[in-house]
């Protein structure tokens, strides 16, 4: 009868839950937002081997005449700007600029808000007091202002442009993680680990870093659509990624004043910066369901 008893059982089907990934994949807003992050990180990988021109080539062939752009046709399926490059290939390199800076400041200003938000969370008392004084003054300032005065300040490129944003965009990350790391302190296997003897870098990062870990990894993903917004209104102004390394933002300030009679070279830059926006933003929306649901209710 227990030979039975185990059949029974053995003919019950086990329900796994799929991953992370598996379940980004079922929900038609973060698969779409992963299959434009696939086409993003491609081109940006690729963008050496599959620009169709030289992203700064001005060829004045006869076909191209000097301060007119060409509109879209099978040669140039974008068109070319008013020096006769190729829009594509400016659009591509540009991906990986973006893209670059994206990682890059995002990466930063995760690790120094974490840091921060960390160590004010933990210990508390003066060291909390002063973290996130400071933090408040920070938050105080317009981000994009803020950001337009260290442009200034420093000479820009590409890793200084990543530089400057991680400074401007780290507050909100440490907000977040003060608050998770308050509230962790507070919990009882936190108190025992502190109450048997556990020094202050095992239970950080022994038992305090993993339960944050969600939540870093859901607001850093939010934030690379900000840092790639924020690099592409700098480069815009004219304090960011300086020409001619292509750009989407210097791309659509080079090409501004050609608006009304060649609106293809401002709108599609437009349409792949809002694209990558909305990507990252889709991701970490549903990164933040699945990783943890109440996540959505906290911090909205």
């Amino acid at each position: 009868m227990s030979g039975e008893v185990l059949v029974a059982q053995d003919s019950i089907p086990v329900h796994r839950r799929p991953g992370v990934l598996g379940q980004l994949l079922k929900r038609p807003g973060s698969a779409f937002g992963l299959a434009l992050i696939a086409v993003i990180v491609f081109c940006a990988l690729t963008a050496s081997y599959i620009t169709p021109y030289d992203p700064n080539d001005q060829p004045f062939d006869g076909l191209t005449i000097e301060g007119a752009p060409i509109a879209p046709n099978t040669e140039h399926w974008m068109g070319t700007d008013l020096l006769g490059r190729d829009l594509l290939s400016r659009l591509i390199v540009g991906a990986q600029t973006s893209l670059i800076i994206g990682v890059v400041a995002n990466g930063l200003s995760a690790v120094l808000g974490t840091l921060v938000g960390v160590t004010a969370g933990y210990f508390g008392g003066l060291t909390a007091v002063l973290l996130m004084r400071f933090t408040d003054l920070m938050m105080a300032f317009p981000a994009l202002l803020l950001a337009i005065v260290l442009a200034a300040i420093f000479e820009p490129s590409l890793w200084i442009v990543a530089m400057v944003i991680a400074m401007v965009n780290w507050v909100q990350m440490a907000r977040v993680v003060y608050t998770e790391t308050r509230s962790l302190t507070e919990r009882d296997f936190i108190q025992a680990q502190i109450s048997m003897g556990s020094g202050p870098f095992r239970v950080l990062f022994r038992h305090v870093l993993p339960h944050l870990l969600s939540s870093i990894v859901v607001f850093s993903t939010l934030g690379i659509s900000t840092t790639v917004l924020l690099e592409a209104t700098l480069s815009y102004l004219g304090v960011g990624v300086q020409p001619p390394t292509p750009s989407w933002g210097n791309i659509i300030f080079e090409n501004q004043t050609y608006f009304s009679s060649a609106p293809w070279l401002v709108f599609i830059p437009g349409v792949a910066i809002l694209l990558m926006a909305l990507a990252f933003n889709l991701v970490g929306d549903a990164l933040r369901d699945i990783l943890d649901p109440t996540l959505k209710g906290r911090h909205g």
